[in-house]
């Protein structure tokens, strides 16, 4: 069977949690490399995940050529320096959403990955989940009628101390939490906006704590959502809802971003309720597993470069609108 060989830029929790425990159970991907700041704690991950190579510095990593692929779990105001690195030195790249802090970063990004025959995908996992699929398949299928109305919502607990409450690093609720809502309600409206109205919640270090944002397309649809870090900073509560209506009916689900297991959601028609029940594996081994189909059998990627731009474009109008950039 071949196999990708990958390295990974950086100790994040994400890595640690989600990513790498995925990418253990994908036949086609091999544990090869693990990079980070202090070599211990990189050589920690190394013994803990059974990868081949630990590095003290990203360069390193970067540097092998048994590279294949890269996977990048790094603070977002990182992302186009490694990003980029990596593509000019041949390796394929996964990146973590957000991908960039502006759509001209993210179009920088791609150019590169252009310019060097690399592959560049970012990593959404939940776009992967077959529970999400089926979802954006029931409203495309007509089940609830024209769709007019998304409502959607992802607030977290306060964090003590996180790169995400340092404006420098790239933090806030928007780009921490604002990018699911809204790459969740572009991959269900294809159209563009005309109307655009958010406003935040700011704390001391000029970071959004809470972002409310309402949007209207070119086509009729309107959206709201709602993101913020605001829960009590002791417990890991969060709260997660998306609905969708239609002329014809709607679409209400109350599972987590990224959940796995057996989750279902329900569909509200005047011929009655339907509810769906879905099985869901790791995302993140879903997301490592099309990504080495994409590099092995060039196959599609699920969020493709005009996507991600897309997404990136309407969290830039969104920023200006709450004053981020000031």
């Amino acid at each position: 069977m071949q196999k990708v060989k990958w390295g990974i830029l950086g100790t994040a929790n994400i890595a640690r949690g989600c990513t790498i425990p995925g990418m253990k159970q994908v036949e086609t991907c091999e544990l090869y490399a693990i990079a980070g700041r202090d070599l211990q704690k990189a050589q920690d991950f190394k013994n803990e995940f059974g990868f081949e190579k630990a590095y003290g510095s990203y360069e390193e990593l970067l540097d092998d050529a048994e590279v294949t692929a890269v996977y990048i779990p790094l603070p977002n105001d990182l992302h186009l320096k490694y990003v980029k690195a990596a593509l000019e030195k041949g390796k394929h790249v996964l990146c973590e959403k957000p991908l960039a802090l502006s759509a001209d970063e993210a179009r920088e990004m791609f150019d590169t990955a252009k310019k060097n025959n690399r592959l560049l995908m970012e990593a959404y996992a939940y776009l992967h989940s077959p529970y999400i699929r089926r979802l954006k398949n029931d409203v495309k299928s007509g089940v609830i009628g024209d769709l007019d109305y998304i409502e959607s919502a992802f607030i977290t607990q306060g964090y003590k101390e996180d790169f995400r409450l340092h404006k420098e690093r790239g933090g806030g609720a928007m780009y921490d939490l604002g990018c699911y809502c809204t790459s969740m309600i572009l991959s269900l409206v294809d159209a563009e906006t005309d109307f655009i109205k958010a406003t935040a919640e700011f704390s001391e270090l000029g970071v959004d704590l809470m972002t409310g944002a309402i949007i209207r397309f070119r086509n009729g649809v309107r959206a709201t959502f709602n993101v913020g870090m605001i829960l009590g900073e002791e417990s890991n509560f969060r709260f997660d809802r998306l609905y969708i209506h239609g002329s014809k009916g709607s679409i209400r689900s109350d599972v987590e971003y990224n959940r796995e297991g057996d989750v279902s959601y329900k569909i509200y028609t005047t011929e009655g309720i339907i509810e769906r029940r879905i099985h869901v594996p790791q995302n993140y081994a879903l997301e490592v597993e099309q990504f080495d189909r994409c590099i092995l059998f060039d196959e599609e990627p699920h969020v493709l470069p005009e996507f991600s731009i897309e997404n990136a474009e309407l969290m830039d109008k969104i920023l200006a609108k709450i004053g981020y950039y000031k």
